[in-house]
Parts: structure tokens; C-alpha cells; sequence
């Protein structure tokens, strides 16, 4: 009988530890998926990487719930530009409570704010939601800030932010855009047990269809944007990009974004959509909208996005997105005067990822034409920029001039008082033009490097295209050479 009770008391300890199970679960590698081979694996919560067929870490519980009913897990994400100027937006105060009894209402997992300039206000959204969204960051870049803040349910692990080289100039004081440091601002957020990357930026805005001064900045913009999310996504799970890109959808610089970074829109992908005629998000409707902004679109246009992928191990589809439509319901005022989005997105497990088409970024013929498309705007812009640098030089040279003739007695007899103010303002020009060639040098490097790249990303699209070897030399045209590096054939 005490030979029993050891043997009883030493099973007992062994089920303690769980030795039961120990090979419940097996990973069928090749096909990236988890089967369960006893009820007491899906009991303790236990799942399997796909290198690694000991257990490891327990599934999130909503997670595991959705693998159970064999229904996929949800993802609600918010995007709004909030307006947020303090002392010019109207009722910037009573939209940010507006603002904040919308989230902490509607329980989304994961916001993402443009235009929220004050910290201030950033502040008291973070105490207004500090149950529903606990997880937060605000990006800091800039004279007055970068304007981009998230809010999660789901706990952020890190953050990275990235300023964009070229956003406007400091002498266009009435547009401003050189002091808000538009950058794109990234978090990495641990979304039922998944590594999701979620982006959030804001672009240079347009403020001429006809006649936009800005096109090569906002180029210049959604390249690094691009390259940024390109080399910032490879180990994600799930990538996201929310936030005002200030271009139509079949605007050079949003079409070069997709097709370099395989990101779907939302609103084309989506399975049911409720808001603005065409998803609009600048409308003629919103109280707040000068209808001036929209000439010559007299319904609005759609500026902010919800941009999604997924990767080969979950997919992601949008099942619903709907905006806000101008005015809100027992309020007196919109939340801004851009539209909220709100997207729900369904997380398919891997054999539903392939069935639904996971798909990889645009062929690589249409990535061509689109880069040449990019080059060509950076070019014209690098010109454009050089004469302004010219500009900058002709006006030191002309001060100089003046301010020489109105110190040599010999060519000129000045009073006191006007050598003096004629010296001031000499000096100013002087200065001032200094300052502008200043910037408009590094503006030149920063065009000029793109440029670089973006004849680097050329010629190995042709490279893939052809199966030719491009040379770094260029044509008498212009255009790289090719030369083959063996037979060339076509890609298939």
C-alpha cells in the first residue's frame, strides 16, 4: 500500500506539470497552420510557432475564441484629422470632448489622430480615455509638433518616428506646413498575440489643383513614406497605415505608395461601406469646409485613408468601413473639418488567406511606369528648386551691391540717416537671402537623392523585368543602359 501511495502521489505531481501536454500540439510547417491533437492542449491555451514544436506562449484569449468557433478575430481602427490648431481651428475645445466621447464610446482598437498640435489636447484625450484606450503615444517633430498621436486597447511595444526631408517653406506663412513637422509616425502593437506594425502620418496639403507648387515635396513625401514602411514592415504580422495623405486616389504619390508597398485600400477592398458619396472626406456639406478648397470637385474629395496588408501567415479583409457625414447628431458642430473613418477588419487565419487571395504589391511593368512617373515630377521639381537657389544668390549679390554704394562717398552722396537705413536693410537682404540659399541647397540634396533612389529602384525593376543587367552609365538620351548578364529573358 505505501508503494501505491509514492506511485499515486508522484502521477499526481506529474499532471501538475502539465506533463500531459507536452506534444499537444504539431505544427504542419509547410502549410502554416496549428493542429490540435488533444482536447487538454486547447483547454490550457497553448499554441505553437511555426519553427518550434515544443508549446510555448498562451493565445490571447480573443484570439483563441475565434480559432475555436472557426470565426475570424475583429480589428476596429479609427482615423481622423482633428483640425486641432489652437486660438484659429473653431471650437477647437468642445471637438476634442466631442472627439473624445466618440472613442471612449465606441471602443475602437486602435486610433489614429492627425492635426492634434497641442499637447495639451493630446493630454486630455489620454486622461478621457484612459480605460478604454490605456496604451498611447504621441509623436513630437518640428516647431509645433508633428500632430500624430495613437490610441490602443492593445498594448504598443515600441515606437518609431520618421520626419520627412521636404514639407513646404518657412516663407509661406500662411500655409504653414514647413512648422509642423509632417513625418509618419510608427507603433508596433501586440494585437491577440500577433505582431501588427501600425502606421499613422500626414502629408504636405495641396492648395492648387491647377497651379501645385508643392507636388514635388509631396512626391518627395510619399517615397520616404513608402521606403519607410517597406523596410519597417518585413517582420510584421499585420500592417496598417492610417492617416491625411492630401491626394486623390489616383494621384501620382498615393499610387506610387500602393503599388511599391502592396498596402489595400480599404475603401475599395471594403464588403459593405456607409458614409460620404464616394468615401469622402473633405465634403461641401461639413460646416466647417471652405467650399473654395474643393474647386473644381463641388461634392468634396477623399483625402484620408485606411490602408491595409496582411502577410503570408494572416490575411486581413475589411468587412465594413463607413465616414462620418458633416454634422453629428444633438451636436452643434462636426468633429472637423475632415471626416472620421472607421474600419472593421476581419484576421483570417492562413488557409483563409489564401483563399481570399493574399496578394503581394502591383506587377512589376506598372511599378515601372509609376517610379518614371515620380522621377520625372522630382526632376521638374529639382529644377524648379534651382532657380530658386538662383534667385537666393541674385539678391545677396544685389544687396552687396547697394550696400557698397551707399558707403563709398565717391558714387554716392547719402545722409547720415539714409546710409544708416539703406545699411539696414542691406543687411536684412543679405541675411535673408544667405538663409534662403541655405535651404534651397538642402532641398536640392534632398531631390536629388531621391532622385538617386529612385533610378536604383528603376533599374532593378527593369533587372527583374528583363533579367538584364542595368549599368550605372545612361544613354545619350538620358536612360540607363542595359546590358546582359547572360541570356536575358523575361520575367514571367
Amino acid at each position: 500500500m505505501m508503494i501505491i501511495d509514492h506511485s499515486m502521489r508522484e502521477y499526481c505531481h506529474a499532471l501538475r506539470k502539465g506533463a500531459r501536454i507536452e506534444r499537444a500540439v504539431t505544427v504542419v510547417h509547410a502549410e502554416h497552420r496549428f493542429e490540435w491533437q488533444s482536447h487538454d492542449a486547447e483547454h490550457w491555451g497553448f499554441k505553437a510557432h511555426s519553427n518550434d514544436s515544443r508549446l510555448q506562449e498562451p493565445v490571447k484569449p480573443e484570439l483563441r475564441g475565434a480559432m475555436a468557433t472557426e470565426r475570424p478575430a475583429k480589428l476596429r481602427v479609427f482615423s481622423l484629422n482633428c483640425w486641432g490648431i489652437r486660438f484659429l481651428s473653431q471650437h477647437c475645445t468642445q471637438r476634442y470632448e466631442m472627439i473624445g466621447e466618440l472613442l471612449d464610446r465606441e471602443q475602437h482598437d486602435i486610433a489614429l489622430l492627425q492635426e492634434v498640435w497641442s499637447e495639451k489636447d493630446f493630454l486630455f484625450l489620454k486622461g478621457k480615455l484612459s480605460s478604454s484606450h490605456p496604451y498611447t503615444h504621441y509623436f513630437k517633430s518640428g516647431v509645433i509638433g508633428s500632430g500624430l498621436a495613437v490610441f490602443s486597447k492593445h498594448r504598443i511595444q515600441d515606437a518609431l518616428l520618421y520626419q520627412f526631408s521636404l514639407n513646404g517653406y518657412p516663407y509661406m506663412l500662411h500655409h504653414g506646413d514647413w512648422f509642423g513637422g509632417k513625418a509618419v509616425g510608427l507603433v508596433t502593437v501586440d494585437v491577440f498575440g500577433l505582431k501588427a506594425h501600425v502606421y499613422v502620418t500626414h502629408l504636405h496639403a495641396e492648395y492648387s489643383r491647377a497651379q501645385d507648387e508643392y507636388l514635388p515635396h509631396r512626391i518627395v513625401q510619399s517615397w520616404e513614406l513608402l521606403q519607410f514602411v517597406r523596410h519597417t514592415s518585413c517582420g510584421a504580422d499585420l500592417v496598417i497605415l492610417g492617416g491625411d495623405l492630401n491626394m486623390h486616389p489616383q494621384d501620382l504619390g498615393n499610387r506610387l505608395l500602393r503599388s511599391h508597398t502592396g498596402l489595400r485600400d480599404c475603401y475599395t477592398e471594403t464588403d459593405l461601406f456607409d458614409g460620404c458619396e464616394d468615401g469622402h472626406t473633405l465634403i461641401a456639406d461639413n460646416h466647417f469646409t471652405k467650399k473654395q478648397d474643393l474647386i473644381p470637385f463641388e461634392k468634396g474629395i477623399r483625402i484620408d485613408y485606411i490602408l491595409m496588408k496582411g502577410s503570408q501567415k494572416v490575411n486581413m479583409k475589411c468587412e465594413s468601413l463607413s465616414t462620418t457625414k458633416g454634422s453629428v447628431a444633438d451636436k452643434p458642430f462636426p468633429y472637423s473639418d475632415h471626416e472620421a473613418l472607421t474600419a472593421e477588419l476581419a484576421l483570417l487565419r492562413s488557409e483563409d488567406s489564401r483563399q481570399n487571395g493574399w496578394r503581394n504589391a502591383l506587377p512589376v511593368s506598372e511599378q515601372m511606369e509609376v517610379v518614371a512617373e515620380a522621377r520625372a515630377v522630382v526632376k521638374e521639381g529639382l529644377c524648379q528648386t534651382e532657380a530658386l537657389r538662383d534667385k537666393a544668390v541674385h539678391l545677396i549679390c544685389g544687396a552687396l551691391l547697394l550696400l557698397l554704394m551707399a558707403f563709398l562717398p565717391c558714387l554716392c552722396h547719402f545722409s547720415f540717416s539714409t546710409t544708416g537705413f539703406l545699411g539696414a536693410v542691406c543687411t536684412g537682404a543679405i541675411l535673408s537671402g544667405a538663409l534662403l540659399y541655405l535651404l534651397f541647397t538642402t532641398q536640392i540634396k534632398v531631390l536629388k537623392e531621391t532622385e538617386d533612389q529612385m533610378l536604383l529602384t528603376s533599374n532593378e525593376l527593369q533587372t527583374k523585368l528583363t533579367g538584364c543587367r542595368v549599368s550605372g552609365s545612361s544613354s545619350s538620351d538620358g536612360s540607363p543602359e542595359l546590358q546582359p548578364s547572360g541570356p536575358c529573358k523575361r520575367e514571367e
